[in-house]
């Protein structure tokens, strides 16, 4: 069931769900304003746009791909065509093949190279690789409410109680601090590896995945590989040539992107490792059921497209340039990480679809953090610096129940109880009267002045488990392409991330360069130059003589690992160079 209420209030239903309520009523709009949007969105061919995304029409223009996120939570008796294939069949196949691995694992049925069970799982991917997966992880790991009656037919186990005994790690960034962080406690023995990559090429990644295949096998030997990691890939040369049976890797294709990939294998093997593949069916079922109101429903009642349209209109006709995401659960405390990501990589251009330069703002700047711990780090903007909208996203059944017969109200009511008065004091504010009526002395009045009139929104969910999460999930994704839509952008390539992948690979082969050859620095320009400098001068070791594997003691005691606190002595070689081997670059190379 789903609810909307702005001056009026909306349903649509089939009568088995606990409803997800909107309220609009806090947004400056009117029922005029309204109408206005829609016939925006209509000028827009904003229902043309969705059925074409959803019938596998090539809507990536620059990419020439389809964009089917929504096909991976269809039905099996869907039909979804892309190049006259019809990929549902697809989907299923790799879903049917998660739930065999997820459950041979979960069994002991599959095991490690040394015969224990696979206990912990660490997943190395980046981007959409990491922040859906971990934003999912976190908001099911606490749950403990079973399923609702409206599905008897369905095995299940809460996610508190099917991963007990079970632990799941992302490794994303290349620093290695993150590396010691995901490994920090683990046993080789025990741990199964997930590598999320599309191609078996991404530089980051594929480092994070050779750091964590030389952990295995300095203690398990090569041969351990096999039995130790797995792969998220579509290239089964590169995956087989790494070390990983070709059998224990799983697809996905190139109309699922990566900030949109959380519902394929990328997020759903390794969710369904932790919490069961039942879980995990669920929350691709609640997905699928928003997908299909995304679709359907009159944009009056539309949950995805009102949220879209209010969206839209803060930043391009309100000149709004930020949006705050505050969930009042703190098993939603990835949330706003990973919509941040789906938002600004999607709807962050400078043109149209057409390539033509934009003349009015889009996107906005998405943060936030769980109520009630940012209002104690950036309410006080919100309230009284910039005009930020916000969403205000509640939960009606906590996670966790804790009441202590002392107080007035349980720990989660008094959670609660900030969520529904913060979107109250946005709106209404606090006017200079009604501070003179409390006697607050004239000096103290501006700065005790609330203005009001900010705009709000509020979603209220039944609870928080697999079915609402996807549903959560899905709402989000279709709000960022109808602001996309209406925009007339290509939400769904990200070309500005490249560049900068390219740069990097010209700073990698200089450091290469300068740290095993001696080399000076040069083809930059000044300012990179003498940061190259101050970088290469302040390492510990400035040269490598000698290729070898270097690991922390506490993630890998090995011969020849670093101690902590080590204070180790400079090689022969490095000694013999100069005091300052870079002293002569020329930092004038380019302007």
């Amino acid at each position: 069931m789903i609810k909307t209420c702005g001056t009026r209030e909306f349903m649509d239903t089939d009568g088995m769900e606990p409803a997800i309520v909107l309220d609009y009523s806090r947004q400056n709009v009117t029922g005029e304003t309204m109408e206005l949007l829609f016939k925006l969105a209509e000028k827009a061919q904003l229902k043309e746009k969705i059925e074409a995304m959803f019938s596998g029409d090539k809507i990536n223009v620059t990419e020439d791909r389809a964009v089917l996120h929504t096909a991976l939570r269809a039905p099996a008796d869907a039909e979804v065509m892309v190049d006259g294939r019809d990929v549902v069949p697809d989907v299923h196949e790799v879903l049917g093949k998660i739930k065999d691995f997820s459950d041979r694992v979960r069994s002991g049925d599959f095991r490690g190279s040394t015969g224990r069970e696979l206990k912990d799982v660490v997943v190395v991917g980046i981007g959409g690789s990491y922040l859906g997966p971990l934003f999912v992880h976190q908001a099911l790991k606490n749950g403990t409410h079973r399923m609702p009656q409206s599905r008897p037919d369905l095995p299940y186990m809460a996610p508190k109680l099917a991963s007990v005994g079970r632990t799941l790690h992302f490794l994303a960034n290349v620093d290695p601090v993150d590396v010691a962080e995901a490994l920090d406690g683990l046993d080789q023995e025990t741990t199964l590896v997930v590598v999320v990559s599309k191609t078996f090429t991404t530089a980051e990644t594929m480092l994070n995945a050779r750091t964590v295949r030389t952990w295995i096998t300095s203690r398990l030997g090569e041969q351990a590989v096999a039995s130790h990691m797995v792969a998220v890939s579509t290239n089964l040369k590169l995956v087989s040539e790494f070390g990983i049976d070709v059998n224990n890797t799983f697809a996905f294709w190139d109309w699922v992107g990566g900030r949109y990939s959380v519902s394929s294998a990328v997020g759903l093997l390794p969710l369904s490792l932790q919490y069961g593949f039942d879980n995990m069916e669920r929350f691709l079922e609640g997905a699928h059921s928003m997908d299909e109101h995304f679709r359907s429903a009159p944009f009056e009642d539309n949950l995805p497209v009102l949220m879209g349209l209010l969206s839209l209109y803060n930043a391009t006709f309100k000149g709004c340039a930020a949006r705050a995401i505050l969930p009042y659960c703190q098993a939603l405390a990835k949330f706003a990480p990973h919509i941040q990501q789906v938002n600004m990589e999607s709807n962050g251009k400078g043109v149209d679809i057409n390539g033509k330069s934009l003349d009015y703002a889009v996107s906005e700047i998405d943060f936030g953090e769980p109520g009630t711990n940012g209002q104690h780090s950036f309410y006080q903007l919100i309230h009284q610096g910039r005009v930020i909208p916000c969403d205000f996203i509640g939960v009606i059944k906590s996670q966790q129940s804790v009441y202590l017969a002392s107080e007035i109200v349980s720990n989660h009511d008094e959670l609660m109880s900030n969520f529904f008065a913060q979107a109250d004091a946005l709106a209404y504010g606090k006017t200079a009267d009604e501070l003179r009526a409390e006697n607050v002395p004239d000096y103290l009045i501006p700065h005790k002045t609330f203005t009001g009139n900010r705009p709000s929104l509020s979603l209220l969910l039944p609870a928080l488990d697999p079915y609402t999460v996807g549903q959560l999930l899905s709402l989000y994704e279709n709000r960022v392409a109808v602001q996309g839509f209406v925009w007339g952008l290509n939400s769904f390539d990200q070309w500005g991330v490249e560049l900068g992948k390219v740069l990097a690979a010209r700073v990698r082969t200089q450091l290469n360069r300068s740290r095993t050859k001696m080399k000076p620095i040069s083809g930059f320009n000044y300012s990179t130059t003498r940061l190259l400098q101050k970088y290469l001068e302040g390492k510990h070791q400035l040269i490598y003589p000698e290729p070898h594997d270097v690991f922390p003691c506490t993630l890998l005691d090995t011969e020849g690992c670093l101690p902590l606190y080590n204070t180790y002595e400079e090689d022969d070689d490095a000694e013999d160079a100069p005091e300052d081997p870079l002293e002569e670059v020329d930092t004038a190379v380019l302007p």
